[in-house]
């Protein structure tokens, strides 16, 4: 169930807090079930003015009731250019995180930094990173670090879609379990990852019954494949399915499709922040409907040994 979406940039800020106070209220009256946050923004190279706006989007969240805050990928920045990718990278004890904790323990709040700009543990000698996923908890603790294990190289000719992140990213070695959270235990992934349902069914496997994509899709690939994939996650897995979005021009090169997503695990598209703003979706998340889902379509107890599968190898 979408309790409200929530857009500031068209509209004036004090009308906009008042819609949005509104219908969180109403909701948050109508029923006791845990809440999560799904943002969507537009990064840019500049690193303090994407923590402004990733504050304010956590602190909209906190006071609608969420337990849980999911940004997307490149959270902290989208570079212009290699260099400048790597220059403004940082280690998860650098100062980006350090404030990010300490939002999520004055809060109480529980974040998901999906794309984080992570210097690799050989940062001295190669000048490469990790696209890191962040798990940091109410207390501010950081509980989970998934780095992204699919990488992004594409050339589409044809429509104009170049992208290596190869050149400068260090794959990730593994999949990490699921993390009991307050509205659930998320399965993490990133983007490009959202390809490959093996990760998704492997979590699931594993207790997941949340899946996480923070992504930065582009529009051609978002437009063709964005909704549909997270829709066929949600319904092979019978998950919760939680992407945000970056959206918009981030500078003249780049360009992100939007549409921060959460899809319930029968494949219902319960929140959707729009192809164009900067905005939060609040939605409830209803363990016992995916728990009566599962019961009814035993999807994962008819899956056959894993030589069937393989039988044509």
């Amino acid at each position: 169930m979408l309790l409200c979406t929530a857009l500031w940039g068209k509209l004036p800020g004090g009308l906009l807090t008042l819609k949005f106070w509104a219908v969180q209220n109403r909701s948050r009256m109508l029923s006791s079930l845990p809440v999560a946050a799904v943002c969507q923004m537009t990064s840019t190279p500049d690193k303090e003015a994407n923590f402004t706006v990733c504050e304010r989007l956590v602190e909209q969240a906190k006071e609608g009731g969420a337990s849980m805050v999911f940004l997307p990928e490149g959270f902290d920045y989208i570079g212009s250019s290699r260099e400048e990718t790597l220059h403004h990278s940082e280690s998860l004890d650098g100062d980006i995180i350090t404030r990010y904790t300490h939002l999520a323990r004055k809060l109480n709040v529980w974040l998901s930094l999906g794309g984080f700009h992570e210097r690799g543990h050989d940062w001295k000698y190669d000048q490469r990173i990790y696209n890191s996923h962040i798990l940091i908890n109410g207390q501010g603790e950081i509980v989970s670090v998934y780095r992204k294990g699919h990488l992004f190289d594409v050339e589409l000719t044809s429509k104009a879609v170049s992208l290596k992140e190869s050149a400068f990213t260090i794959p990730g070695p593994r999949l990490l379990p699921p993390v009991q959270t307050p509205i659930g235990k998320v399965g993490l992934g990133v983007c490009y990852d959202l390809r490959f349902p093996e990760l998704s069914s492997a979590l699931q496997r594993h207790g997941a019954e949340i899946l996480t994509y923070p992504s930065a899709f582009t529009v051609v690939t978002g437009t063709a494949h964005w909704e549909v994939l997270l829709r066929a996650r949600a319904i092979e897995t019978q998950c919760f399915v939680i992407a945000a979005a970056q959206v918009g021009a981030h500078h003249a090169k780049r360009t992100s499709y939007g549409h921060a997503l959460a899809i319930d695990p029968w494949g219902v598209v319960l929140g959707d922040c729009g192809g164009s703003d900067v905005g939060v979706a609040m939605v409830q998340i209803d363990l016992q409907g995916l728990h009566d889902i599962r019961r009814d379509m035993p999807v994962l107890q008819h899956q056959r040994e894993k030589e069937y599968y393989s039988s044509l190898d």
